[in-house]
């Protein structure tokens, strides 16, 4: 791909593979790790605290977790422009990181669930403020040819941080005696190093072009006209996100069908056993065979997920939904970042990967809130028939942007 007058001095390695794969990019999945481990010790536990402690309704839980990540999207688009704009991407990281960490003590102090929403929009302001200028960052000090391995290990190493929470979650919760405060409390010590590891541990790639190219004004024409490939990647993802509705509903399922709390936390863990497993070694895959083929793919797992979630109401019939659920996020979620970074012009990879995350992330709050009102009303299974469904209409319309391009 051309690099528009900025050619990074990290893409001259031919190599392709997790050897081609920077030493910056396996930092920046160990300071994702470190992170998710903080937040899913978390998350794993917040939907039965927010439903069995402060007396939320499930229906407040799909608002508040789509309130909480479209607010994430929408900082994303901001934090990409400036860091396009400045020619700067960690400053933009750490910051998000930090906020990330900071909020963390809120959890444990909670008594109302509108005290959560406001710790989870921060914590996902957080999120959005690093979330492009961290991708664009990837994309910048990797390789072209190997972006799909670089995309797919920095998502293996962040979802081993989301098995190893939970897993951290439920010893805590053994330990302490189901305090589920106390184990929120613990969050704080993986955040703190994930942030001193972005400080310490990434060095961002001199640009050949100089910081004068970088901070030359961007023009919203320029957003504007990024062209089909980048604008198709868009709508693929936004159909996409409308079947992926939170995890949170992974984790109400499994009480559902009789999980003991204290083991509540297991539900993520398998999830993310098989997303870690899949993901770097899919990302790899995908930069020697078309990416379009290996997200059709994910996208049928996803099906078959949804439809398992749905018929199957026992725990172990939720366990290999959620086993597939992990599979399917595997196989497609890196692969989304390596098409946004394969279609947008260099110069705004930043301002793309945030206009993507808004667009999806204002997609994935209609549908959160449309898996909980259907929950409410319906009941679990139609919550994931509804799932399954959009998941078809997103095969139909990949199959439509493969057609057009052909």
């Amino acid at each position: 791909m051309k690099q528009d007058g900025e050619t990074l001095t990290a893409n001259a390695s031919p190599s392709r593979g997790l050897r081609a794969v920077p030493r910056g990019v396996w930092a920046i999945g160990f300071v994702s790790m470190f992170m998710d481990i903080s937040s899913e010790m978390i998350h794993s536990l917040l939907p039965v605290f927010l439903v069995g402690t402060l007396g939320a309704s499930v229906a407040l839980v799909g608002v508040i977790e789509g309130v909480a990540e479209a607010a994430a999207s929408v900082t994303k688009v901001f934090s990409g422009w400036i860091s396009d704009r400045l020619g700067k991407r960690k400053v933009l990281a750490v910051l998000g990181y930090g906020l990330g960490a900071i909020t963390k003590p809120v959890f444990p102090l909670a008594m109302t669930p509108f005290e959560v929403l406001a710790a989870r929009l921060t914590d996902r302001v957080g999120k959005g403020i690093r979330g492009a200028p961290r991708d664009a960052l990837v994309a910048d000090i990797t390789p072209p040819g190997a972006r799909g391995a670089a995309f797919g290990l920095r998502q293996a190493l962040d979802t081993v941080g989301a098995f190893l929470g939970p897993i951290v979650a439920i010893v805590l919760m053994a330990a302490l005696a189901g305090d589920m405060r106390a184990v929120f409390a613990w969050a704080v010590v993986p955040a703190v190093i994930a942030v001193l590891l972005m400080i310490f541990g990434v060095d961002e790639p001199k640009r050949s072009g100089g910081a004068a190219h970088a901070r030359a004004p961007i023009r919203w024409a320029e957003v504007r006209d990024m062209g089909r490939p980048f604008w198709s990647v868009v709508v693929v993802g936004v159909v996409f996100t409308l079947a992926r509705f939170s995890e949170a509903f992974l984790v109400l399922r499994a009480q559902d069908v009789g999980l003991k709390l204290t083991l509540i936390p297991l539900v993520l863990v398998v999830m993310n056993v098989f997303y870690a497993g899949v993901a770097a070694p899919a990302g790899t895959l995908s930069d020697r065979m078309d990416r379009r083929t290996l997200l059709g793919l994910g996208l049928g797992v996803l099906i078959l997920a949804d439809l398992a979630l749905a018929l199957l109401p026992s725990i172990g019939g939720v366990l290999v939904g959620v086993a597939l659920w992990g599979v399917h996020m595997g196989m497609t979620q890196g692969l989304l970042s390596a098409l946004v970074a394969d279609a947008a012009p260099d110069r705004l990879r930043g301002t793309a990967f945030g206009v993507f995350n808004l667009a999806t992330g204002l997609t994935l709050l209609l549908a959160s809130a449309l898996a909980g009102g259907l929950w409410t009303a319906f009941g679990p299974s139609t919550t994931f028939f509804a799932g399954a469904a959009f998941s078809a209409a997103a095969v139909a319309g990949l199959l439509i942007w493969v057609r057009r391009a052909a």
